[in-house]
């Protein structure tokens, strides 16, 4: 018998725009982590809004949401805005900045913070302008048109016919870390 090769794999799960992440420790095993993309498949997200654009946060991602006071945000040189919730300070991602969205809600503390993380990263707070509300979207890849965006998992069309972009939490996290917004 003869198995399938790793780059055979590999590229299959790129040419559906998927990752692999490999953690090696000698003496103790490998971990092969295969990320696949939501592509045709139901998702519980939050819809939220930021300046006249909606986002779709998946459900899975989501610890909490909260409007934070005056006191609890800082600016940490080198580090851009932190929020202090519960003694956990985390950084504060504002999803505006990211995506380039004008009209945004520029103060936090007339906006959401919402909590995310995926268990194994450092929990992030995302700045938006208000949750819209629960939903079960189908996810669409964005197609050959539009190609890969970052920080983006896909599209979906939502009850009032837009479309709202289903965010990749793990890559916006990642995006913002090395492009402080």
């Amino acid at each position: 018998a003869r198995g399938v090769g790793m780059d055979v794999v590999k590229r299959n799960i790129d040419s559906v725009r998927g990752r692999v992440e490999i953690q090696s420790t000698p003496g103790q095993g490998t971990t092969f982590l295969v990320r696949l993309p939501l592509t045709l498949a139901v998702t519980d997200g939050m819809l939220v809004r930021v300046g006249a654009e909606r986002y779709v946060v998946p459900l899975t991602n989501i610890h909490m949401s909260f409007r934070p006071e005056a006191g609890m945000l800082q600016t940490v040189g080198g580090r851009g805005e932190v929020v202090t919730l519960r003694g956990e300070v985390m950084p504060v991602l504002r999803l505006h900045r990211l995506f380039d969205v004008r009209g945004a809600v520029e103060d936090p503390t007339q906006a959401l913070l919402m909590i995310v993380g995926d268990g194994r990263q450092r929990r992030s707070a995302l700045l938006v302008d208000e949750l819209l509300g629960q939903q079960q979207v189908v996810a669409k890849s964005l197609g050959d048109g539009v190609g890969r965006v970052p920080g983006v998992a896909g599209g979906a069309i939502l009850g009032d016919g837009r479309v709202g972009l289903i965010l990749d939490v793990a890559e916006v996290v990642a995006i913002a870390q090395t492009d402080p917004a």
